[in-house]
Order: C-alpha cells, then structure tokens, then sequence
C-alpha cells in the first residue's frame, strides 16, 4: 500500500473528489484508508456513558486507497514509486520526483 499514516493526500475520485485532507488510518488487508474531513457519514447513536445525550454523530467513512493520491512537500499530487537509496527503500513522487520518506 502506497500510503501511510500522516500522508497529506488528494480526493481524485468521488463525492469529495478534489478535497485535501491528512490520512488518519490506513488498512492494508481491506485497501482502505481513513482521510480527516473526507467521505462524512452520519450515524445515530444511542445514549451511553461516553454519549449521555445520544443523537447523530458524524465520523469519518474509510475510502478506498485507489481514490486518493499523495501529496508532495509542494502540494502536488502524483503516483507513487519506490527506489533504493543509500540501502534503504523509499517512497518518492514520480511526478516531480521527489523523494517523500
């Protein structure tokens, strides 16, 4: 999977297509990944303790990876590839080439 926690990302595709926003978690095995203020859903809640009044909570809805590209230091979004350097495997833009890890 191409993105990782804390990635900055884009909205490519969808009702939110065009949106920016930081990943908050990402599921390998599902594909899928939590974006802050992307994809909202409402859900309606009973009363409990963490909740004593209940209502409608609303909450990030993970979207799938393929919907999102990641964004470089200069807020340009591209695919992602991989390369060794210095030893080590790392992320970078093959738009601008720029390394991102």
């Amino acid at each position: 999977m191409f993105v990782k926690k804390g990635d900055k990302v884009k909205v490519i595709t969808g009702k939110d297509k065009g949106k920016t926003g930081v990943v908050l978690s990402a599921s390998p095995k599902t594909n899928k990944v939590v974006v802050e203020g992307i994809a909202l859903a409402k859900k309606h809640q009973k009363p409990n303790n963490a909740n004593p009044q209940g209502g409608i909570v609303e909450f990030e809805a993970p979207i799938n990876a393929s919907n999102v590209q990641v964004l470089d230091k200069n807020g340009v979004a591209g695919r992602i590839g991989y390369k060794v350097v210095d030893g080590k495997k790392v992320r970078y833009s093959k738009k601008t080439g720029e390394i991102l890890d």
